[in-house]
C-alpha cells in the first residue's frame, strides 16, 4: 500500500468518514452547540444573590477569603496576622473585581462557577461580569459584618474546612444543614434592603 492510501485510510477512519465522502464531498462539519443559561428577571436585574446561588456564592467567598489570608501568612512566614494585618486582608478580599465568576447552566440547574467551585461543565457557557461581581462582593461585606473578623480569622486559622462551616453551613448559612456540597434548599422569599 502506498504512503497516500495509508494515510487516507487512517485519516478516514479516526474521522469517522466512510465511503459516502470518497467522491470528493468536503467532510461534514461537526459543531456542538452550548446555549448560554438563561437568567430569569431576578438572576438579571436584582441587586441581591439569587437564593439558589446563595451556596456556590458562600463557597466562593470563604475561598477567595482563605487565598488571601493564606497569602498574606505567607508573607510574615505562617505566623498570625496582627489584628491590623488580618482586619486590611478581609477588607481586600471582599473588595476584589470578582470578575472571574459567572453563572454556568447545567442540566437545566444554574450555578455559580469559579476560583474555588467545583467544576461544572467542561463545554459550557458562563456568564460573568454584569451584576455577579457586585452581588459577590456585597455577600461577602455582609458574612465579613456578620461573623465579625475576629472569629472568620480565628476559624481561618482552623484550617479551610472551618471557615466554609463558619460562613456557610450551619443554622443561617446558606449550604444549610452542614450537608457539603448540597446547595441550601429554596427558603421563602425576604424582602432585603
Amino acid at each position: 500500500m502506498g504512503p497516500a492510501l495509508v494515510a487516507w485510510l487512517a485519516l478516514s477512519l479516526l474521522g469517522g468518514t466512510g465511503a459516502e465522502e470518497t467522491c470528493g464531498d468536503p467532510p461534514a462539519a461537526r459543531s456542538r452547540s452550548v446555549p448560554a443559561p438563561r437568567l430569569s428577571p431576578e438572576e438579571e436585574l436584582s441587586p441581591h444573590m439569587p437564593e439558589s446561588l446563595r451556596c456556590d456564592a458562600c463557597r466562593a467567598i470563604a475561598f477567595q477569603i482563605e487565598e488571601q489570608l493564606s497569602r498574606a501568612e505567607g508573607k510574615v512566614g505562617r505566623k498570625a496576622l496582627k489584628e491590623s494585618d488580618y482586619l486590611e486582608v478581609l477588607e481586600r478580599s471582599c473588595s476584589q473585581g470578582w470578575e472571574s465568576y459567572g453563572v454556568q447552566e447545567l442540566d437545566g440547574q444554574k450555578r455559580l462557577a469559579g476560583p474555588g467551585l467545583p467544576r461544572q461543565e467542561p463545554v459550557s457557557v458562563m456568564v460573568s461580569g454584569g451584576p455577579w461581581p457586585d452581588r459577590l462582593s456585597k455577600l461577602c461585606h455582609g458574612y465579613v459584618g456578620e461573623q465579625g473578623e475576629a472569629q472568620i480569622y480565628e476559624s481561618h486559622r482552623r484550617g479551610p474546612a472551618a471557615l466554609r462551616e463558619l460562613l456557610c453551613h450551619g443554622d443561617k448559612g446558606p449550604c444549610g444543614g452542614g450537608k457539603a456540597g448540597a446547595p441550601a434548599p429554596p427558603k421563602a422569599l425576604q424582602n432585603e434592603l
